[in-house]
């Protein structure tokens, strides 16, 4: 008989997590109940906001309780069924955790095709952090043909999608990203039309340099130092899009942002967001990116951990920036 790994939450992380602040469990395969489906999950979705969700602090989501299974999105076939909804065999793309076979009712499953792509993009460039690019520089920043679009981690899943997104539409893109090798994969491979390595130790000088026109749109991942110097060379009516502060996520004070007088001097517009509270607009974000991957004007990358025993290691690699594009682990 098979048998079920999970991975819980085993305490929580004082500062930057451990390894400790995780356990792997065993078990057996659950049955399906009434109305529901067995997944066994071929990729697990690994995420910055997974950080947020290990503290017991409020949040537009609730945490992970102690000894529950870790919270993630994967990419799984559908093995046993008691929903007419879903039928054996096939794929199913949903938040079902770090754990190789996992019980859903089907209510927050969306069927995917491996034919239409291959399924580990169903996490990334076809999935939420694909979305997220989209939504947050098309919806809410709304970035104009010939303005100069700054987006830091520019490497990452989404970052590497929005600065893609603003060269399509006719913007000037340029990167933030952490070290040469992110920097030249951003601006030879991404196209991106300039990157900026923030590890140089010259992030304001090489950000006026990489943006001479000065900030129309801040597309924000980082925060911290990143935001702040941006903050310095943003346009009047400029827009900052706040997608994620991962250098505050494991942080054990804040951060003393110093140039909050440029929200008032520029007028501008700053908008933190949460991709899950714009649901109506998936179908359009996801039918247009399939497109563009399609015809090979998004380009994606990703970087594979193997087995759900990695994963603990792999998401604190994540989160000291040590990926390329999407950070994976895969379970088959």
């Amino acid at each position: 008989m098979p048998t079920n790994q999970r991975i819980l939450l085993a305490s929580r992380p004082s500062g930057f997590p451990t390894e400790a602040n995780f356990e792997l469990v065993e078990g057996p395969v659950p049955e399906p109940g009434e109305g529901e489906v067995l997944v066994r999950n071929h990729w697990l979705s690994l995420d910055p906001y997974m950080r947020g969700r290990m503290d017991a602090v409020k949040s537009y989501a609730r945490c992970v309780e102690l000894g529950e299974v870790m919270t993630g999105g994967t990419v799984g076939e559908v093995v046993a069924s008691r929903n007419p909804r879903f039928a054996v065999g096939e794929f199913v793309n949903g938040p079902l955790g770090w754990q190789l076979y996992a019980l859903s009712d089907g209510a927050n499953l969306r069927k995917v095709d491996p034919a239409r792509a291959p399924l580990s993009y169903y996490l990334g460039v076809l999935g939420m952090p694909g979305v997220t690019a989209w939504v947050g520089l098309l919806d809410i920043a709304q970035p104009k043909p010939g303005e100069t679009v700054v987006v830091s981690a520019a490497a990452g899943a989404v970052g590497s999608v929005a600065g893609q997104l603003a060269r399509i539409k006719g913007c000037r893109a340029v990167g933030i990203a952490g070290g040469p090798a992110k920097c030249d994969y951003v601006a030879r491979e991404l196209g991106f039309d300039a990157c900026v390595d923030y590890k140089a130790g010259r992030l304001l000088d090489d950000l006026k340099a990489a943006a001479p026109a000065g900030i129309d749109v801040q597309f924000e991942n980082v925060g911290g130092e990143v935001l702040d110097t941006a903050l310095q060379l943003m346009n009047p009516f400029g827009r900052i899009t706040i997608c994620g502060l991962i250098s505050q996520y494991s942080a054990t004070e804040p951060y003393p942002t110093r140039n909050l007088r440029s929200v008032l001097v520029n007028r501008l517009r700053m908008q933190g967001f949460i991709v899950s509270d714009r649901m109506q607009l998936w179908p359009q974000a996801l039918a247009e990116l399939g497109e563009l991957v399609a015809a090979g004007r998004i380009k994606y990358r990703e970087t594979v951990a193997h087995g759900l025993a990695n994963a603990p290691r792999a998401f604190l690699g994540m989160l000291r920036g040590e990926n390329l594009g999407k950070q994976l682990v895969k379970l088959v």
